[in-house]
């Protein structure tokens, strides 16, 4: 049976934990200090719904310095992680006012998924309360997800990886239901088998489903 090809390109605020996503799901490292990306790519082997596909994972900068830089990673794109921080409210705000339009002037069709990152911190009560943070509810990041039209919403923690591997294998079911209408692929909140092995860092083809402006 011949791979599935899927690129998925993670967008969002500096320091939301897309790096920090990316490797603890592609190569179950978790990194231990802060450095903001400029770019990043990698390849990995993973099987959902017994189907196998060869998963292309861009990281991308969400600092202002690299606008004119980041969109040349998104032609080709089969679906954005459109990512913020649980702490951080603000995050969810600059999905609909920077990320999103970013995204649709140059991919206008591509699918993307809302992501909600840094669960484990959410959860810590004790660090919510001392850092005077009030996080952003399922309730509210769903309620985004379904203003913006996100094809799928999900919560995740890079640290734990508490709905991890849920959260790609079902990025990547939204894809196969796209390219495969027949394949009953969709955005489920169960998790399809997903084990990973790092395989090198080529890009995906380019696809026309993205224009560079």
């Amino acid at each position: 049976m011949s791979k599935l090809e899927v690129k998925v390109v993670a967008v969002g605020d500096g320091a939301v934990g897309k790096t920090c996503g990316l490797m603890s799901f592609a190569k179950n490292e978790f990194p231990k200090r802060y450095v903001p990306t400029v770019f990043d790519n990698f390849s990995t082997n993973v099987t959902v719904d017994d189907k196998p596909i060869l998963l292309t994972l861009w990281d991308t900068a969400g600092q202002e310095d690299y606008d004119q830089l980041r969109p040349l990673s998104y032609p080709g794109t089969d679906i954005f992680l459109m990512m913020f921080s649980s702490i951080s409210p603000t995050s969810l705000e600059n999905i609909k006012y920077k990320w999103l339009p970013e995204v649709r002037e140059h991919c206008a069709e591509t699918p993307f998924m809302l992501v909600c990152t840094k669960l484990d911190l959410r959860e810590d009560q004790d660090y919510c309360s001392q850092n005077n943070i009030k996080p952003v509810t399922t309730e509210q990041g769903k309620k985004m997800a379904k203003e913006l039209g996100a094809a799928g919403y999900e919560e995740m923690s890079a640290l734990t990886q508490k709905n991890l591997h849920t959260c790609f294998n079902n990025a990547i079911r939204i894809v196969i239901g796209a390219k495969d209408p027949n394949s009953g692929g969709s955005n489920q909140n169960s998790g399809g088998s997903g084990s990973t092995t790092k395989t090198g860092g080529s890009s995906a083809d380019e696809k026309s489903c993205c224009v560079l402006l």
